[in-house]
């Protein structure tokens, strides 16, 4: 029977969850690395058994850990990305210093086609491949050469790479999104960028409608139209059906645009979720109920969810990793919350049920759908 692994990352550990195709009762192992930051971990969609998980620490630095049994043991990989205690500073295996402050890998994507390839998100911004399952890295050096770097800043949680995403129909074609800069697509590999942020506004910004500088939170697309993007932005829920060129808000009648995370329904390109919160500074559920938006139609028309989740006196966040999809016949959604719960929802979002409590705040949340 295929059932699903659901991967979370928290502030204390990762901890692995496994069900059947059911969905109904779920066996948690963790925490693993406890007591240790795990702002990512992911596992590859071509090899069921290999997961990557950005381990970190203010004390110890950064590794990488790969497991390639599904969780149940794990080796350090990377040592690229390993910190100098006595400098202060993370530093090359050669010992030649960055030219640029490497404080944590954000975000670990694995290849869609290549078992052996994964890719990096780093702050500050910066992306990384390696092709030899995480044992030695290189920057995509190309990104940071772009010539806009002067106008990336950093947002609340940092200049950080978070989001990697690759065309699943062109394996040149890639998208990466850093806050605050924007979102930038490759067409050659990952050699060149360009930043596709047109119909982007941000009132922070001295010129809201600049080509660079836009502090968006999470970029999503389905695989079987992947020239059509989602984007939940800091302020606006925003939408491309041009591969980024150009962009138009779709927020219709959420109770707020401010938010983290953004999904899509693995069978339903037009279906989409997202989790708002207040503002950005009051970072909880609009009047202490947390609900999940679903849109039917791309955007502009969106129903709350509210089945199995809390309606009163719940003030917790959702962040930009910690929502996540399966593929079984009926679509699951997945998201995790700074409360140290992870809800679960087999039928698309009409219903909710928390398969875990009570682990420390959760960063983020992927699945793996096992056959």
């Amino acid at each position: 029977m295929s059932g699903v692994r659901v991967l979370v990352g928290t502030r204390k550990g990762a901890f692995v969850l496994t069900a059947d195709g059911t969905r109904k009762k779920w066996n948690v192992s963790g925490p693993h690395f406890a007591g240790w930051e795990i702002y990512h971990v992911k596992g590859s969609p071509v090899n069921p058994d290999r997961i990557y998980a950005s381990q970190t620490s203010g004390w110890f630095g950064q590794l990488l850990q790969r497991s390639d049994d599904g969780g149940k043991s794990w080796e350090p990989v990377g040592n690229e990305f390993a910190y100098d205690g006595e400098t202060g500073t993370h530093q090359w295996y050669d010992g030649t210093p960055h030219p640029w402050e490497f404080k944590r890998v954000w975000h670990v994507e694995p290849s869609l086609t290549e078992p052996d390839t994964v890719y990096a998100g780093i702050e500050d911004a910066a992306l990384f491949r390696s092709k030899d399952g995480g044992k030695s890295w290189q920057e995509l050096s190309g990104l940071r050469k772009h010539g806009s770097g002067s106008h990336w800043q950093p947002g609340a949680g940092g200049m950080c790479l978070h989001t990697i995403i690759q065309d699943p129909s062109n394996p040149q074609r890639m998208y990466i999104a850093i806050s605050a800069a924007g979102t930038f697509r490759t067409d050659d590999g990952g050699t060149t960028w360009k930043p596709v942020n047109h119909g982007l506004r941000s009132e922070f910004m001295p010129d809201p409608t600049a080509e660079v500088g836009h502090c968006v939170h999470r970029i999503a697309l389905h695989p079987s139209r992947p020239n059509v993007l989602f984007m939940q932005k800091h302020w606006d829920v925003m939408r491309s059906d041009d591969a980024g060129d150009s962009w138009h808000e779709v927020s219709g009648n959420l109770p707020t645009d401010f938010g983290f995370p953004i999904d899509v329904h693995a069978h339903e390109p037009e279906t989409i979720y997202v989790v708002p919160i207040k503002s950005d500074s009051e970072h909880f559920p609009p009047e202490g109920k947390l609900r999940v938006y679903r849109s039917r139609s791309g955007g502009n028309e969106w129903e709350a969810l509210t089945k199995g989740l809390p309606q009163q006196d719940c003030y917790v966040n959702v962040l930009r990793d910690a929502m996540a999809v399966d593929s079984l016949d009926t679509c699951g959604i997945y998201f995790g919350t700074t409360g140290g719960q992870v809800y679960a929802s087999a039928d698309g979002g009409d219903s909710w049920n928390s398969i875990v409590r009570d682990l420390p705040p959760v960063l983020s949340v992927e699945v793996q759908t096992l056959q």
